[in-house]
């Protein structure tokens, strides 16, 4: 269970990976109105990573939850690895096609991670006797 675990971590630290791209692509980053800052950027790669940093918390919280029903409900550790593994794979390049600017790819890896969060909640469903 613990590479379960390490995929919520790292899950957890990617909307950061991404901020800190948002921050560091330009000269002037003004850490006393960061929204502001951000609003006035015109380059897509400083806006994208910010968007990416967004979407990575959106995506965290039913990832945390889904790894953690499944626990719960005593889904087989290797399937809930396997779908904890992807779900980070498919977050990773979610985040490097929003910085490139790659909508297609970027959507359907966003739909591989969402299936993964479908996939550990439906297990777990599935396991809890009603």
């Amino acid at each position: 269970m613990s590479i379960a675990y390490w995929c919520i971590l790292v899950a957890a630290a990617l909307p950061y990976v991404w901020v800190s791209l948002a921050k560091s692509g330009a000269a002037g980053y003004n850490n006393k109105d960061p929204r502001g800052w951000i609003a006035k950027q015109d380059s897509y790669r400083i806006r994208n990573a910010n968007a990416a940093h967004l979407n990575a918390f959106e995506a965290f919280a039913p990832f945390a939850a889904s790894v953690l029903m499944a626990q719960f409900a005593g889904v087989d550790p290797s399937r809930i690895s396997m779908l904890a593994m992807a779900f980070v794979a498919f977050r990773i390049l979610h985040g490097i096609f929003y910085l490139t600017a790659i909508h297609r790819m970027r959507s359907l890896v966003w739909l591989g991670g969402f299936a993964c969060v479908v996939a550990l909640m439906a297990c777990a469903a599935l396991k809890i006797p009603t």
